[in-house]
């Protein structure tokens, strides 16, 4: 695309169906699990984007036999029964939070040296609690520039096991990537999260693809988890639509009083993102959940408090969608999405300012009173959230441009053409 793409406003309300490309999050998870199993694994409905490519080839790098068709969305992975085979790698991740966590968990299951690293942004991320976790398992690695962020060194003769302490009010990826490891270690594991855990309902999707690869988790206690020594099975296994991409087009039924249906989600889908109907639901918007699809239908928003801590990855979606809710929008609880991909909070701050909102940050969240629309150009700050929800935005209110609008190949490379597919369905 080019370095700039405006946005021209819909005539009218926007009515049609849509599948969103698969999960991210599932999509990762289960190259994880697949690399780690004992046996060939075919993975369907999997997501092509920039995240799930760097997965891709770091399991390569890594020795394990990963065959993509980006045309049939499916890959076959030939796992290692629990040991990566290469002795020495090093692993390019660029800003993908999921896989350079998930990956300095799964190496440290090896015999050998391994050095992961990404952008700049990623360089400012943090993973010293993870480190700090697998440390107490015996692992031998650090933070090179001895800041809590990547690059990561792993000098590794696999997981020992026992007990580790991991902080989970930064990201519940470390808890993911210490749980999906932790069936491969040499003895029996358990992990105990100290403090709140952000984000939960990743953590029950991370159990529920462990589970679909043969694997299950003993919970004793309240963020308490022991886990036994198992192989993981290879599988043929269905990765569902993304839900925080669906979040973006049943956002479009909302602000323009139109009916669209997301196709392949369900109230029972693993992804914890599927709360965001319910905040639709809440705004105002009519809801009707089928067995495979759910159906959104706008009607006067109004502004609502929301605490968005489980389901923070939709929270920008939200905030623009509270552009134009009657009352103003707060929501709360999310001062993780400080270490995404850009501090989120103050990014969506920022540009709905230049939007001409009134808006009112504070440390975990942020209030939106909504303002008439002014034209300019939005900033993405390099991520891929900020970039397809303020596009929304222009689909009301013309002089809307969104700058690198290409930083959507992160997780959904084509997410303005089936944007602009689904807006030509008018009434």
């Amino acid at each position: 695309m080019s370095d700039k793409h405006e946005i021209h406003p819909v005539s009218g309300p926007v009515n049609g169906h849509i599948r969103p490309p698969g999960s991210k999050s599932i999509s990762n998870r289960a190259l994880i699990l697949a690399a780690l199993a004992d046996g060939e694994t075919q993975l369907t409905g999997l997501l092509d984007c920039e995240d799930t490519r760097v997965m891709m080839e770091s399991l390569n790098r890594l020795g394990i036999s990963v065959t993509h068709d980006a045309s049939q969305r499916s890959a076959t992975i030939v796992g290692c029964a629990g040991v990566p085979p290469a002795s020495s790698a090093q692993l390019w991740l660029e800003n993908s939070g999921t896989s350079i966590r998930f990956l300095t968990a799964l190496c440290s299951l090896g015999q050998g040296e391994y050095l992961l690293d990404g952008n700049h942004r990623m360089r400012q991320r943090p993973i010293g609690h993870l480190v700090n976790a697998l440390s107490q398992w015996g692992v031998n690695l650090k933070c090179v520039e001895d800041n809590d962020c990547p690059p990561v060194w792993i000098q590794a003769r696999g997981i020992q096991g026992g007990e580790t302490h991991v902080l989970g009010n930064i990201s519940s990826q470390y808890l993911s990537a210490l749980l999906m490891a932790a069936p491969c270690a040499q003895s029996p594991t358990q992990i105990i999260v100290d403090g709140p855990l952000v984000s939960e309902p990743y953590i029950d999707m991370t159990l529920g693809v462990m589970a679909q690869f043969g694997v299950a988790v003993e919970l004793p206690g309240d963020h308490h988890f022991v886990i036994q020594p198992a192989k993981y099975q290879a599988a043929h296994y269905f990765i569902e639509p993304d839900a925080s991409a669906a979040s973006y087009f049943l956002a479009t039924a909302a602000i323009t009083g139109g009916k669209v249906t997301v196709e392949g989600l369900s109230q029972l889908a693993l992804q914890g993102d599927v709360g965001f109907v319910d905040a639709l639901e809440q705004m105002g918007c009519k809801v009707d959940w089928k067995n495979d699809s759910v159906t959104v239908t706008g009607q006067p928003l109004k502004g609502i408090e929301i605490d968005m801590n489980a389901i923070s990855d939709t929270a920008q979606t939200l905030a623009a969608v509270a552009v134009f809710a009657e009352g103003p929008t707060k929501i709360t609880n999310v001062e993780h999405m400080r270490h995404k991909e850009t501090d989120r909070i103050s990014a969506v701050a920022n540009e709905l300012r230049k939007l001409g909102q009134t808006v009112d940050e504070e440390a975990s969240g942020l209030t939106i009173h909504p303002a008439p629309v002014t034209p300019t150009v939005v900033e993405t700050y390099n991520d891929h959230r900020m970039a397809m929800s303020f596009a929304l935005i222009g689909l009301k209110s013309p002089g809307v441009v969104i700058d690198n609008p290409g930083c959507t190949v992160k997780t959904y490379p084509h997410f303005f053409e089936d944007l602009e597919r689904l807006c030509q369905n008018e009434s």
